[in-house]
């Protein structure tokens, strides 16, 4: 796919990876692969022409909006002109912009990605197939800061296929065939 081609109704959705979450007691998980995951993710992406939405989380205790822990960690951050949706629940189709914005690119098919497992990442899947997407759950790309992370992440890998969305590896992901029906 050449950077002028459709995107095949794709977006890559990267959700809340932000200084607070790498700042906490419990480090994430496998830090250093899951940012290689990501990058190499938002990359293809831009490469294949398709959208990269970045997800940023505010709340009142510990992702203060404006405040250093807010921020996106400084080895994913959007280029000029990319989508930053500001949420402040779980799932980020709620009280946010993003169904406008996923309608205006004809985007029918995300591929998701970020933090944490268990929590936004497994809301904002949920609720995108709840609405009738077509959800590719990156089952390396998304990770916590809990003691008990691996499980998590094998537990809600496993859940949120069950409930509809299909996973791919990093590195099997190809932004090409996905949303075509190809992947």
């Amino acid at each position: 796919m050449n950077k002028d081609d459709k995107h095949n109704g794709v977006a890559l959705i990267v959700i809340d990876i932000q200084m607070g979450l790498f700042e906490r007691a419990n480090p994430i998980y496998e830090a250093d692969q899951f940012l290689k995951n990501v990058n190499t993710l938002i990359q293809d992406a831009r490469q294949g022409g398709v959208p990269v939405i970045f997800i940023q989380h505010a709340n009142e205790n510990t992702l203060v909006r404006g405040s250093h822990e807010w921020q996106l960690h400084p080895e994913i951050q959007p280029l000029e002109g990319e989508i930053i949706i500001h949420k402040l629940e779980g799932d980020a189709f709620i009280d946010t912009e993003l169904k406008d914005e996923l309608e205006k690119r004809d985007v029918n098919c995300l591929v998701v990605t970020g933090l944490l497992t268990q929590q936004c990442v497994k809301e904002t899947s949920l609720g995108a197939l709840k609405r009738g997407y077509r959800v590719y759950l990156v089952s390396d790309g998304h990770s916590n800061f809990s003691k008990d992370a691996e499980r998590l992440i094998k537990k809600w890998n496993q859940t949120i296929s069950k409930k509809g969305a299909e996973l791919v590896e990093t590195k099997a992901v190809d932004f090409r065939r996905v949303g075509s029906g190809g992947e």
